[in-house]
């Protein structure tokens, strides 16, 4: 698959980035998304050096990443323990219909 030169504007500059064709339009929005962060933070905090608003703007979102991350973990263990109960509860009955059969 080949890569495809995207423009995207983030804080009023346009930058190109490559990127694998057909993922351009997530990368579009995966680049408002971020501007859009920026422009927030900018009114909210007053910040208005880039280097700063893209280093706060990157540790946020790595903190949002990293608590979905556990999050997922923690259902994917919550869903393996209800498994398990469901198997263990799954071959207690057949354990039981297998005794009245005999």
């Amino acid at each position: 698959m080949s890569n495809q030169a995207v423009e995207v504007e983030i804080l009023g500059k346009l930058t190109r980035v490559n990127c694998p064709a057909g993922q351009e339009e997530s990368l579009l929005q995966a680049a408002k998304r971020l501007d859009d962060r920026l422009k927030e933070m900018t009114s909210k905090t007053k910040v208005t050096n880039e280097v700063q608003l893209l280093t706060i703007a990157a540790l946020n979102f790595c903190y949002e990443l990293e608590t979905r991350d556990n999050d997922s973990e923690q259902t994917q263990s919550l869903m393996f323990e209800r498994m398990e109960k469901l198997n263990a509860s799954l071959g207690d009955a057949l354990s039981k219909v297998k005794q009245g059969q005999q």
